[in-house]
């Protein structure tokens, strides 16, 4: 068959060409892949890394009470927002030891495993803090957590309970006059537990420099001396513009009642004040950096 006039005027080697042209060009590609790994001085570079997402940081539980008035659960919600807002980015959850929902027991089973801070809602040592709530962590073992020690005594507290004074109608800036003859009781819950009573005591010790007055700590329940009674020792040493300041995190039936005995002024309860959502994040804070306590020896009794 004779070949056409197109077939015979083609260059033989163009197909051949056609490859070596295409060969170049990968050898060319990959060669300059290979050089950009390579700086001038001869050395390999780093090939640059997807940025890490840095990890969650441990979550904050808010351990409350519970109360049955309402108000209560609503100011724990605000203080809770404003420790988001403090601190964006940090898991906050809350949970209750009785009352309501939710249970600090249901909180800490919701959680993924991982690290936790128990934060008590709380001013003072008691069963709460020494039995409910371990007792509560110990039925979420996926959780490596810890519990902070309560809000109470500290300075941030003491801040806040003269503010509420300040806004109830305390003077900041007092006379000599008015300071001989003013004093404040300290009302709180009340507990059995005598490391409550001390740790009220400081509170008290504490808000007495403050506002260069006595300050006696009293209680609604469970401990001595009540409110009434505080007011009554006041007056019998010539304190008879008589404060009373609530030492309670949110409002309730103690809170209330407390408030009720004020022959003067009766500051409103802690709330969510600024100072007290700081306080929770620096419980949280010094319990992360703080070393772990080592778990109590176990100690064998032998038969003799």
């Amino acid at each position: 068959m004779t070949a056409s006039k197109h077939q015979r005027d083609e260059p033989t080697g163009t197909a051949h060409l056609d490859s070596t042209a295409q060969l170049m060009t990968r050898i060319t590609s990959q060669l300059g892949t290979q050089l950009s790994h390579v700086r001038l001085d001869g050395s390999r570079r780093t090939p640059p890394q997807a940025p890490l997402t840095p990890p969650s940081p441990p979550a904050l539980v808010v351990v409350a009470h519970g109360s049955r008035d309402p108000r209560a659960l609503a100011t724990v919600h605000v203080l809770l927002d404003k420790v988001r807002e403090e601190r964006p980015g940090l898991p906050v959850h809350l949970g209750h030891i009785e009352l309501n929902e939710p249970l600090l027991t249901d909180t800490l089973a919701g959680l993924a495993p991982g690290r936790a801070v128990l934060a008590p809602l709380l001013l003072s040592r008691g069963y709460h803090v020494k039995q409910d709530i371990p007792a509560a962590l110990a039925t979420a073992p996926h959780l490596t957590a810890r519990v902070a020690p309560p809000l109470g005594p500290h300075p941030l507290l003491v801040e806040t309970l003269y503010a509420r004074l300040v806004e109830a109608g305390w003077d900041p800036r007092p006379d000599a006059r008015t300071r001989r003859t003013s004093g404040v009781v300290l009302a709180a819950a009340g507990s059995r537990d005598p490391d409550s009573a001390v740790d009220t005591a400081r509170t008290a010790a504490l808000l007495a420099n403050r506002l260069g007055v006595p300050v006696v700590p009293a209680y609604a329940s469970a401990a001595a001396p009540t409110v009434p009674a505080a007011l009554r020792a006041l007056a019998a040493r010539g304190r008879h513009r008589a404060a009373v300041a609530a030492y309670f995190t949110a409002p309730g039936r103690f809170a209330t009642q407390c408030a009720q005995a004020a022959p003067w002024i009766a500051a409103a309860p802690l709330g969510a004040h600024t100072a007290m959502a700081r306080l929770l994040l620096h419980r949280y804070d010094t319990t992360l950096a703080s070393p772990a306590r080592p778990a109590p020896v176990q100690r064998q009794l032998t038969s003799a």
